[in-house]
């Protein structure tokens, strides 16, 4: 197990509303909602990356061909 799952399994004595529950997943979300997006931030940053980069991978074709 991971050790987020371990701290999660800590939370298992305590009973929560259904409520409660809702408001814990969105708290989970949210914290690594952040995280991805600072961390695909930074990766733009180092990569240069732009809208026109955007767009040159939208025109991409990535399907691989047989040979």
């Amino acid at each position: 197990m991971s050790n987020l799952q371990m701290e999660l399994l800590k939370l298992y004595p305590y009973t929560v509303s259904e409520e409660e529950l809702t408001e814990i997943r969105l708290l989970l979300t949210d914290y690594f909602a952040q995280r991805v997006d600072s961390e695909m931030g930074q990766l733009w940053q180092e990569k240069g990356w732009n809208e026109q980069t955007i767009e040159n991978w939208k025109n991409e074709h990535l399907r691989s061909r047989s040979v």
